[in-house]
C-alpha cells in the first residue's frame, strides 16, 4: 500500500517534504497545507516532468481517494509518491495549520 499515516506525513512535512495537492483550485483555495502545490488531478499526467523524481513525493487530496489514485500513478512513473492518509481534512482536524488562498 503506497499510503502514509498522518503523523508520518507531518514528520516528512517538518523537515521540508514535496507536497502535491490534486484536488481542484477552488478547493486548495479554501485550505490547504502549508508549502503544497496544486496540481489538479486532471493536469497530473501532463505536469510530472515538472516533478522532482530525486526525493519523496507526498500526495493529498481531501479525504485520501483520489490521492490515492494519483499516487499509483506516480508510482508507475517511477516516483517514490505517498498518499496521505486521510487527506487535507484529516490535517486540519488534527489541529495542523491549513492555508486559505492561491499561494501554496
Amino acid at each position: 500500500m503506497s499510503e502514509v499515516a498522518l503523523d508520518t506525513f507531518a514528520a516528512a512535512h517538518a523537515d521540508g517534504a514535496t507536497v502535491i495537492d490534486v484536488r481542484e483550485p477552488g478547493e486548495y483555495v479554501g485550505g490547504h497545507v502549508p508549502g503544497a502545490v496544486l496540481v489538479p488531478m486532471g493536469q497530473l499526467p501532463s505536469r510530472v516532468p515538472e516533478l522532482d523524481r530525486s526525493r519523496p513525493l507526498y500526495v493529498i487530496c481531501a479525504s485520501g481517494n483520489r490521492s490515492l489514485a494519483m499516487t499509483d500513478y506516480l508510482r508507475r512513473a517511477g516516483f517514490d509518491a505517498w498518499s496521505v492518509a486521510g487527506g487535507t481534512s484529516a490535517w486540519a482536524h488534527s489541529g495542523r495549520p491549513v492555508v486559505t488562498g492561491t499561494r501554496p
